[in-house]
């Protein structure tokens, strides 16, 4: 270690520890020269015994005070020798101890020190063995010098105690410094003016990972630009004839003055290049429009062109859909069809008849045509019994398999959830007794099984009295029916005839198909529900008060082409900024309606004429659907959001 201290620190033996204080004899409290019989610890630190029975530690007393002097790990001194350094501390101490003697009380003939509560005790045998180790001390330590010339081997061999009668030998490579060490601080003896440092770590420093890419500092970024003036040497010089010299003009060139350029000539010269540009560009520019209108033109016209066929094409599609409707009738809405189709046929025979016959002859045709009626009318009920019995086969079990499906809904995950409700395990055992008894070909014990378990499953209530609740009278075929099966207008005031009642005087008298109204009814709700803006009207108005508005009140014809097919008819809103309603709507075809949906200003887009029709109808269809109770309540939500709007 460099800069090493000349003292010489040692543990003092365990039966020595009693008395670190040599016995105050003949020497008077006040006197300050030194005795033979010093401690050992004369000359340094006063030293406390720290335990009676563990091995001696030496903690100096004086405070210590931080230095700023260069890192070392060992204690340094100011003295150039260690016995300059030992006398020197005798004699502090010296001085110490004839202070510290005024303040004590002396206690029995051995010369016993008391400080406070602990006793100690030097005896002369203890203080000659001190002595001798500190002379020891003193012939071992080498000088500082010495120290300086010793270097510490590259690989030292260390002696390691295995176990108590054997030892190892290991090999330690010693690693040099490759930095100075800094400062870490230390302390300072104020009375003694030894300096102690903070010794660093020995080990190497990490080095930092390569990342494998070229890394560059600022300067080499950094462009430095600098200005330098630079004057080209050319040296010329002319020469003419004069007197006494003669200079050729053979190599001369002649140069004559052109027509002199005004600046209104010039201004004017540049003024004609400037339109000969324009021109050409102008026409460059045109050429480019034509085209590109023409371009235009012709994917408008190939657009008109697909989108008529494609017209062409559903309406064909539509056609021969109707007419595999009637040839082969298997719903509702096809024998409706069918019905409307004889009454199409039979009021056109009765309008060629009264037309080209009169007299005997009429009334004879009119009697065929009631027979061709009557016979097609028979043809149609065979078909609709044998069609009944297929649809309701298929109408219960698609009742009972959707009734017996699982709830299912999508989570946020977007993960499907099912869950099985106490009424769909009711709806599963149902459709599975239904199947069982639908079987025809069991043995009859298993058939006998099966309807005693229908029986104990559909036990009647034991209160007849709750299968009367909801139940109403129909005055035309006299039933008592649920109210499921009774067509209620929102405008009606009593129950009128039921379903099968009003279908039968249907197919009896008018013969009318509702099918496009339904699919008027069906869009127009769908739509409605796109918006998401919590749209009510839409879902109170029914089937007939739809065909009320489209062939009353709108005339079966768009509002704006008077086209009359009702399969390309659909109703929008007149304004889409608020509620659909009968008093906000108008009737288009679907190609129009996309456009209106488009426009932001209807007052712009429409003339006042149009827009006073419109308003007209609006105004007879609420005075309409001002006969329904629940419509009245809507009108004033209608006129805030028109207000608002």
């Amino acid at each position: 270690m460099e800069g090493a201290s000349g003292s010489c620190p040692f543990a003092v033996p365990a039966g020595t520890r009693a008395a670190e204080q040599h016995p105050a004899g003949p020497r008077q409290a006040g006197s300050t020269e030194p005795s033979d019989e010093e401690p050992p610890g004369e000359g340094l630190d006063h030293h406390e015994v720290m335990g009676d029975g563990d091995q001696g530690v030496l903690e100096p007393e004086g405070p210590f005070s931080a230095s700023p002097e260069n890192a070392s790990p060992v204690a340094s001194t100011n003295s150039s020798t260690l016995p300059e350094l030992i006398r020197s501390e005798r004699e502090e101490e010296t001085s110490r101890n004839a202070v510290l003697s005024e303040n004590v009380t002396s206690s029995t003939g051995t010369g016993s020190v008391i400080e406070g509560t602990q006793t100690v005790m030097w005896s002369r045998a203890e203080f000659h063995e001190t002595t001798q180790s500190e002379k020891l001390c003193l012939e071992v330590l080498p000088s500082k010098a010495a120290q300086q010339d010793y270097h510490m081997p590259d690989v030292i061999a260390v002696r390691v105690q295995m176990d108590s009668d054997s030892f190892h030998d290991v090999a330690v490579k010693i690693e040099r410094p490759t930095f100075r060490k800094p400062f870490l601080g230390g302390f300072k003896n104020r009375v003694t003016g030894v300096e102690f440092h903070n010794a660093g770590s020995q080990t190497v420093p990490k080095k930092r990972p390569e990342k494998g890419t070229t890394l560059f500092c600022r300067e080499t970024q950094t462009v430095f630009e600098r200005n330098r003036y630079q004057q080209t040497t050319n040296p010329t010089s002319t020469q003419m004839t004069k007197r006494g010299l003669y200079v050729s003009n053979m190599s001369d060139k002649l140069i004559t003055p052109g027509k002199y350029l005004t600046a209104e000539e010039y201004h004017k010269r540049r003024l004609e290049a400037v339109i000969v540009l324009q021109k050409y560009f102008r026409r460059w520019h045109a050429r480019n429009v034509v085209q590109n209108l023409k371009e235009k033109k012709r994917l408008r016209l190939a657009w008109e062109a697909q989108e008529e066929l494609q017209r062409k094409k559903e309406k064909e599609d539509k056609l021969r859909m109707e007419q595999e409707r009637k040839l082969n009738p298997k719903t509702k809405e096809d024998f409706e069809l069918l019905y409307h189709a004889l009454e199409l046929w039979r009021q056109e025979e009765t309008e060629r008849i009264n037309r080209t016959l009169t007299g005997a002859e009429r009334k004879a045709a009119l009697c065929g045509l009631l027979e061709q009626e009557t016979e097609l009318i028979a043809s149609i009920g065979r078909h609709k019994l044998n069609a009944d019995q297929d649809n309701q086969q298929k109408a219960v079990l698609r009742f009972l398999d959707k009734c017996a499906q699982p709830k299912r809904w999508k989570a946020c995950d977007g993960k499907i959830t099912e869950m099985d409700t106490q009424y769909t395990l009711r709806a599963r055992e149902l459709l599975e007794i239904y199947r069982s008894v639908s079987m025809n070909d069991i043995p009859k014990d298993e058939r006998r099984d099966v309807l005693l378990l229908l029986r104990g499953t559909v036990k009647v209530p034991p209160d007849p009295l709750k299968l009367y609740k909801n139940i109403h009278f129909c005055r035309s075929c006299e039933n008592y029916l649920p109210a499921s099966e009774f067509p209620i207008p929102a405008n009606s005031r009593t129950i009128g005839r039921c379903h099968l009642c009003c279908k039968l005087d249907n197919e009896a008298r008018r013969r009318e198909s509702f099918l496009k109204y339904r699919l008027i009814l069906e869009s127009l709700r769908k739509s409605e529900a796109d918006y998401q803006d919590d749209a009510t009207i839409v879902f109170l108005v029914q089937q007939q008060h739809l065909q009320y508005m489209i062939e009353n009140i709108w005339g079966c014809q768009s509002a704006l082409s008077a086209c009359n097919d009702l399969y390309d008819l659909v109703m929008v809103r007149w304004d889409k900024q608020q509620e659909w309603s009968p008093w906000n709507t108008i009737l288009l075809t679907k190609d129009e309606a996309d456009a209106h949906l488009k426009l932001d200003n209807l007052q712009e887009a429409y003339e006042a004429p149009f827009i006073h029709g419109i308003k007209h109808k609006h105004i007879r269809a609420k005075k309409y659907f001002a006969q329904i109770p629940v419509m009245t309540s809507l009108f004033h939500r209608s006129d805030k959001q028109a207000n608002a709007s």
